[in-house]
């Protein structure tokens, strides 16, 4: 494993397309959502408290993200099969899309040096990003809250902040 840290993408920039795996097994591409508005978050693990509590907000907001037209979708390095059971048991509508291999998160910048309890380790750093309709990143959000996060992408996507 090497141990390189990738610049987080920032606005502006061409948003890197990918093709990863759902719970089901059913592979999506960014560019299957080409026309539309994506928020994109990168998290670290399923069933952990923070990224559950992320989840759920997500979850919670989700019809007011689909009434403004936007497309949901979170990615992390767990299994498909994980990401199966992790919707289920919270009843997640939206993508959640499985990167073992790092690709789309080494592309999007977010698998970085972390440091927890004096330990210095590689992990993806809670990243949050929106992509217009044209692929292109409008706003990065690196190093996001789990409580907070469907919220300000919300306010964002209304032009509140």
């Amino acid at each position: 494993m090497s141990t390189e840290t990738n610049k987080l993408l920032e606005a502006g920039a061409q948003a890197p397309d990918f093709t990863l795996p759902d719970g089901e097994g059913n592979l999506i591409s960014l560019s299957d959502f080409t026309g539309k508005k994506v928020v994109l978050y990168f998290y670290p693990r399923d069933n952990t408290p923070g990224c559950t509590r992320q989840a759920c907000a997500f979850a919670g907001a989700f019809e007011e993200f689909r009434r403004i037209g936007a497309v949901v979708i979170g990615i992390s390095k767990d299994s498909a099969a994980s990401h199966k059971k992790f919707a289920e048991k919270y009843d997640l509508p939206f993508l959640l899309l499985s990167d073992p291999e790092l690709t789309a998160i080494r592309a999007y910048g977010v698998w970085q040096e972390k440091k927890q309890y004096g330990k210095v380790s590689m992990g993806v750093v809670r990243s949050t990003f929106i992509i217009n309709e044209h692929s292109v990143i409008e706003r990065a959000m690196p190093k996001v809250k789990p409580d907070t996060n469907a919220a300000e992408v919300l306010a964002c996507l209304k032009g509140e902040n």
